[in-house]
C-alpha cells in the first residue's frame, strides 16, 4: 500500500494520505513525503501543491499514539525528526500549498495543514491539537504556525485547553481560508491551484518567501529584501514574458525560469 499516493493534474501535484482507517503517520510515510516535495521543488512543471485525506471521515489523525505507547526517548526523538524534516519540506515548497481538509484533521493531522500557505476545509471538518491530552505536545510545527495564523489567545485554548473547532469556527478564528460542502474541498483546492498556474511560478515564489519572511525578520530587513528581490525577477525568463503576453493581450507562456 501506498502511504501517499501521488498524482500530476495540469501544473498541479496532487497528495493524497492513504493509511486506512484514518490516515495516520508513520516514519515511513513521512520520510515519503519529505522526498515527494523535495522532487517536487526540483520539478519546473509543478507550481502548485494539494493535499488531502483517502476516505470521507479523516483527513488525517495524526500519529498512532501505539508509536509512544513504551516510553521510549530514541522513538521520540526519530518521529520528532521525521515530523519536523517533512513538515518543514512542505512549508518551503516553492510553489502554493493547499491542504484540502476533508475531514478530521487532529494533532500531526492539523499540523501538516497548517505548515500548508492556504487550508479549506469541508462543513463536517474537526479540527484539533489535543497531544497535552496525553502527555504530549504538538512537535511538528503546530505552537509556532497555529499561534502565526490565530492569534496566542486560540492556539493557548487548543493547545492548553484540547479545545476541538468545527470548520466555521476555524473560518472565524482565521485557521481556514474556505468552507465548502463535504465532499467538495479537493475540487476547490483544485480551482485555487488553477488560478495559481496563472500567475508567474518565479514570482510565486519569492513573493511566498517574503511573506514568510515576516514570521522572523523585523521590517527594516524585509522591506530592503522585497525591493532586491524585486530586482532579481528581471533576471529572469517569467519577468519579460508576463510583461510583455500583458501588453500583447495574450495569456502568458511560463517556464518557472
Amino acid at each position: 500500500m501506498t502511504a501517499i499516493i501521488e498524482k500530476i493534474v495540469g501544473n498541479t501535484a496532487v497528495l493524497t494520505m492513504n493509511n486506512p482507517p484514518a490516515n495516520t503517520w508513520t516514519a515511513e510515510s513521512l520520510i515519503q513525503l519529505k522526498q515527494t516535495v523535495t522532487a517536487l521543488n526540483n520539478n519546473k512543471d509543478i507550481y502548485a501543491l494539494v493535499i488531502t485525506g483517502e476516505g470521507e471521515k479523516f483527513f488525517s489523525a495524526g500519529a498512532d499514539l501505539k508509536l509512544f505507547a513504551d516510553g521510549d526517548k530514541g522513538n521520540a526523538a526519530s518521529m520528532a525528526k521525521y515530523f519536523g524534516e517533512a513538515f518543514e519540506a512542505l512549508s518551503g515548497f516553492r510553489g502554493v500549498s493547499i491542504a484540502a481538509i476533508n475531514g478530521y484533521a487532529m494533532g500531526g493531522g492539523l499540523e501538516v495543514a497548517l505548515a500548508c500557505d492556504i487550508r479549506i476545509a469541508e462543513e463536517q471538518a474537526v479540527m484539533a491539537l489535543p497531544e497535552a491530552t496525553v502527555g504530549l505536545l504538538p512537535c511538528a510545527g503546530g505552537t509556532q504556525n497555529l499561534t502565526a495564523l490565530v492569534g496566542e489567545g486560540w492556539a493557548k485554548r487548543m493547545i492548553l485547553c484540547g479545545e476541538r473547532v468545527d470548520a466555521t469556527k476555524a473560518l472565524s478564528l482565521g485557521l481556514v481560508e474556505e468552507v465548502v460542502a463535504k465532499g467538495g474541498a479537493l475540487d476547490a483546492a483544485m480551482t485555487l491551484a488553477e488560478k495559481v498556474a496563472k500567475q508567474s511560478p518565479s514570482s510565486v515564489t519569492v513573493c511566498k518567501t517574503l511573506i514568510q519572511a515576516g514570521r522572523f525578520m523585523p521590517r527594516t530587513q524585509a522591506l530592503p529584501l522585497e525591493r532586491e528581490l524585486f530586482v532579481g525577477l528581471f533576471d529572469t525568463q517569467d519577468q519579460a514574458e508576463g510583461v510583455n503576453a500583458f501588453l500583447e493581450k495574450r495569456p502568458a507562456k511560463w517556464t518557472n525560469s
